[in-house]
């Protein structure tokens, strides 16, 4: 997070800022973080375990169909962004399916680490109460560790429609593999002779 803008003379905002950390269940030390230490936040995010990804998908499915939505084939749940899981939401989800994630507040400076396939919302506290501006920088990458989940999200990504903007293959895991390789043989090729070398 590398800008908090907080506009100046609006008191009350401070109070709706803290019922929305509060209401997004952060614990205790976060909450004193923006009372006490009078830290900027700038974004609440809810992070999933990867491996509640069909449990999570099941359940928004559910929420659609009691609403009367329709669930296209061609289209998912978590991928389409289209939910926001509110406190009742995630109690229930907890209640149903039990599936429970964590609330992190990101402050001015922090950083916020997404495992591969962890399903995440987040809302800046702009877009909740039109309170903050913030600016966030993102980047994607793949790790040795999470290349198979990589995959598998990219295997979703392809049963989406072709409108979808999740669609296309963001993470290029194929060409992130072939040039680790080709660099990896490259190395090798390179010092071939101190190798053979008993």
């Amino acid at each position: 997070m590398v800008y908090v803008g907080i506009p100046k003379g609006q008191a009350d905002q401070e109070e709706e800022v803290l019922k929305t950390i509060q209401d997004g269940d952060s614990d205790e030390l976060t909450i004193k973080r923006f009372t006490e230490s009078r830290e900027k936040p700038g974004a609440l995010w809810h992070i999933y375990a990867a491996k509640d990804t069909e449990k999570i998908r099941e359940f928004l499915k559910k929420v659609a169909e009691e609403q009367g939505q329709e669930n296209p084939v061609d289209h998912d749940p978590i991928h389409d962004q289209s939910w926001y899981l509110d406190r009742s939401l995630r109690k229930r989800l907890h209640q149903e399916y039990g599936v429970q994630g964590w609330a992190i507040v990101q402050f001015l400076g922090d950083v916020v680490f997404i495992p591969a396939g962890a399903p995440h919302q987040a809302r800046a506290s702009a877009r909740v109460h039109n309170l903050y501006s913030c600016i966030k920088v993102a980047e994607d990458f793949v790790s040795p560790e999470h290349v198979k989940h990589c995959f598998w999200l990219t295997q979703e990504f392809r049963y989406l429609s072709h409108t979808h903007t999740n669609h296309e293959d963001k993470l290029q895991v194929k060409n992130v593999i072939y040039h680790a390789v080709k660099d990896a043989v490259g190395i090798l090729r390179a010092n071939e002779s101190s190798l053979s070398r008993p």
